[in-house]
């Protein structure tokens, strides 16, 4: 089953205990609470709402249906849940990788790991030689070429999480974009804006530095 017997959360949202065998109403399930959230924190935004719904509705049952769907299965497995290098330290005396602050830990589809390595304060993480090494140990799911769409998604939980813990900031502009590009793809709706490439950090990198612990000003 998909969930954790604790109350988790991040920042200001804790989640209720939650099971479920199915991986896309699990993710529906905690996507939901944090569009609620940011909602509360940031001004209203009828088109954002709209795409919201179409994520919802019709582009998560595709995309992670299909995760369990004709005869594929996916093993729930422990995730940290904001895994990004401001989280992860060294012991100076035994030089053993350190994870602490699991605030959002929970039994989830692996993948979803990699949904703060494509944020803007991940710097290192965000490097295909990471993520290669990673896929070269646990082989993506099937169908493994909707990975990229899949990593997007996920990306757009935690980025909604910090849209919500920093009202104003660019997080909710990157979220509703990359809902664009999924919802185009995969459910199009004439009444929505169009997917903007020049505001997708993936293709035009990162220009602000988030946390001095995450890098630099330079673009990444």
């Amino acid at each position: 089953m998909f969930g954790y017997p604790l109350v988790t959360g991040r920042g200001t949202l804790d989640r209720t205990e939650h099971w479920s065998s199915s991986w896309a109403e699990q993710f529906t399930y905690l996507l939901k609470d944090l569009i609620n959230l940011d909602n509360q924190m940031n001004r209203p935004w009828p088109e954002y709402d709209s795409a919201c719904k179409q994520l919802i509705d019709h582009v998560i049952p595709r995309l992670l249906g299909a995760l369990q769907s004709e005869g594929r299965r996916i093993i729930p497995v422990l995730c940290h849940g904001d895994l990004w290098e401001g989280n992860v330290g060294t012991d100076r005396e035994t030089g053993e990788i350190i994870i602490f602050d699991p605030d959002e830990c929970m039994y989830a589809h692996n993948e979803i790991e990699f949904a703060t390595w494509r944020s803007r304060w991940a710097t290192h993480f965000k490097s295909h030689k990471y993520i290669e090494a990673y896929q070269q140990e646990i082989k993506p799911s099937e169908p493994a070429e909707k990975w990229g769409d899949r990593q997007r998604l996920y990306s757009i939980k935690t980025v909604l999480g910090d849209s919500a813990g920093h009202p104003g900031s660019n997080s909710r502009n990157v979220a509703y974009n990359d809902m664009l590009y999924l919802c185009e793809k995969y459910a199009p709706l004439e009444r929505l804006e169009k997917y903007n490439p020049e505001q997708d950090i993936s293709i035009r990198g990162v220009r602000e530095a988030y946390d001095v612990m995450a890098g630099t000003n330079s673009d990444l």
